[in-house]
């Protein structure tokens, strides 16, 4: 069992997974930040100077009942950002190198028999031609 784990960890599979959720979260990060301060802020610009961002606030007064929709405006092109991003830079590569490596490997022409059918094939031929 130990040796099977000790394969899994060297077939490279895992360094591959560990290095994409790494570069995953470092972009995700990257699209938080452009959302989060250019975005929602553009997204805020449309209401009045007196209102805090697009959102309102359910009990006068008290700042955690303010209901935020440009932040959830922001989250869900965050979301959509991050989405279309691994999409084309990963998901369209592996299909169409998929679809390389299955057309490599389809026969071009049926197989050549091997020479044991073809002495075979022989035998068949030269025992029909012997006269009984």
């Amino acid at each position: 069992m130990i040796k099977g784990f000790k394969d899994f960890l060297l077939r490279g599979n895992v360094i591959d997974l560990a290095v994409a959720v790494v570069i995953g979260a470092a972009f995700a990060t990257i699209v938080s930040a452009f959302t989060d301060k250019i975005i929602q802020p553009l997204i805020n610009a449309i209401t009045p100077a007196d209102n805090p961002g697009l959102g309102f606030t359910i009990v006068a007064g008290k700042e955690t009942t303010y209901v935020d929709i440009a932040a959830l405006i922001a989250a869900a092109l965050n979301f959509v950002i991050v989405a279309a991003v691994v999409y084309f830079v990963i998901v369209v590569p592996l299909n169409r190198l998929e679809q390389r490596r299955a057309r490599k490997q389809e026969p071009a022409d049926p197989a050549e028999p091997t020479d044991v059918a073809l002495l075979a094939e022989i035998r068949d031929l030269l025992r029909d031609q012997q006269p009984r």
